[in-house]
């Protein structure tokens, strides 16, 4: 076996001088890429080769034709959508695990990586304030987290009403009821289209696209049977949190499941300052999260986590012969909709290891300090109001019309200094500054605060 070791030696070698080149680039780098996706298909494409490469030739052509179309999503000055960066610890756990290359599917089976993964649910279920008896199931990103706690949800709300959706299908089955908040996100809806519960009713938000309790209380009251509230822990425009702790009582006065939908907000809760935005959300029953997020792990990996183990295991265990002597209770695969993949935990586990508990709420408060240290600088530009209370890492922008913040939108991303996405909020177009990366500091506020005077000035 070591004689197959060379084979990979070259390989990984011009791997590793590309990856520290990239590194080392974000500095100064602009953020945005400079080529478009059609002219690098070109570049990357034309017919397959009719015969072999060598596997160090094959990397350094990728990294090199591709490098002018890379977004510096790891930059400290890339506040776009709500997009991390990389944690040292993280990226070279991930290097590991591909290395490894473990199908984490059985504890028999992949024991090291199951062990590990075990670990960091429990540590991140300490962090968060959560049940330390829910089951933690590391899945691809929020969108298959809500997929995942929802699919517990809908087990358990029809099982409470004597149907079983696993071995009869919904054909027949009594109608599940979702109620959201009128700003959920829209992956929210996304897994329940997955999951065939169609499109639920939207409950009226606040002016910082905070659900409304006595709203839900009313919804609620309109209806009865099975029934799914979900809720939401940062509010993709303000970072502000639903209500959790009241609309959960609500909720669970009418026999509801509640999901927590907690992409990014949800990490509020590991930070002794920050805590408050998220009070009682330990109450709810299955809760979603990012890793890729605000703990800086790289894509792809999220948290779907059930209080109830055995409502997560009903919705998706499976049984094979071909692994009746290797499978047990509480495997990996029964946490999740995959039964192959890679140990997304991993990096999950070096990350905390590496931060510790401080180190986390450190993270988190950090993220926050430098989005008040956005707005502050933002707010003290001619025209440009700040349009959100700030109390989380989201700031939203406009500088007057709308006509008027698409202009200075378009010059910022034109700038390549800091990339800040475009979006639309309560009627008005903004332009919208996510904090999400450890990495950001002083150096980089300032000068993206300067990229959008310079875009704000005619």
């Amino acid at each position: 076996m070591t004689a197959r070791w060379p084979a990979f030696a070259p390989a990984l070698d011009r791997a590793t001088h590309h990856a520290r080149a990239w590194l080392t680039s974000l500095a100064d780098r602009p953020v945005h890429p400079r080529a478009d996706a059609d002219s690098l298909e070109a570049l990357l494409g034309g017919p397959l080769p009719e015969g072999p490469t060598a596997p160090e030739v094959v990397v350094d052509e990728l990294a090199e034709r591709i490098e002018p179309g890379l977004m510096g999503m790891p930059s400290g000055r890339f506040f776009g959508w709500v997009i991390g960066g990389t944690h040292p610890a993280a990226l070279a756990a991930d290097w590991l695990t591909s290395a490894w290359d473990q199908n984490t599917a059985m504890r028999y089976s992949t024991p090291g990586v199951a062990a590990v993964e075990a670990v960091a649910g429990a540590w991140a279920l300490d962090l968060l304030g959560l049940p330390p008896d829910a089951d933690v199931g590391f899945v691809t990103g929020a969108t298959m987290a809500n997929f995942t706690g929802l699919a517990a949800a809908r087990h358990q709300v029809l099982a409470d009403v004597g149907w079983d959706v696993e071995s009869a299908g919904l054909a027949g089955a009594p109608r599940v009821r979702v109620l959201v908040g009128a700003e959920r996100h829209e992956t929210v809806d996304l897994a329940l289209r997955y999951l065939g519960l169609g499109t639920p009713t939207a409950v009226a938000a606040d002016d910082q696209g905070r659900l409304v309790v006595g709203e839900l209380a009313r919804a609620l009251e309109k209806g009865s049977g099975p029934t799914i509230v979900c809720l939401q822990a940062g509010n993709l425009h303000s970072g502000a949190s639903d209500p959790l702790a009241d609309a959960i009582d609500v909720a669970h006065a009418h026999g509801a499941w509640v999901h927590v939908d907690g992409a990014f907000g949800l990490w509020a809760a590991a930070s002794p300052r920050l805590r408050a935005l998220v009070a009682g959300h330990e109450r709810a029953d299955s809760w979603a999260t990012d890793a890729h997020k605000t703990l800086n792990v790289p894509y792809d990996c999220g948290l779907a986590i059930v209080a109830r183990p055995e409502s997560l295991r009903r919705a998706f265990g499976m049984h094979a012969d071909y692994f009746s002597t290797f499978q047990g209770a509480g495997d990996p695969l029964e946490k999740v909709p995959e039964l192959s993949r890679r140990a997304r935990g991993v990096p999950v586990w070096a990350v905390l290891r590496s931060l510790g508990r401080s180190g986390v709420a450190d993270l988190v408060d950090a993220m926050v300090a430098n989005a008040r240290a956005v707005a502050d600088g933002i707010a003290a530009i001619d025209g440009a109001e700040i349009v959100n209370d700030v109390v989380y890492t989201q700031v939203c922008v406009a500088f007057g019309s709308d006509d008027r913040t698409r202009e200075v939108t378009a010059r910022v991303l034109a700038d390549g200094v800091t990339w800040m996405s475009g979006s639309r909020w309560r009627g008005r177009d903004v332009l919208r500054v996510s904090v999400s990366n450890w990495s950001t500091d002083a150096r980089d506020v300032a000068l993206s605060v300067d990229a959008v005077r310079r875009a704000s000035t005619d």
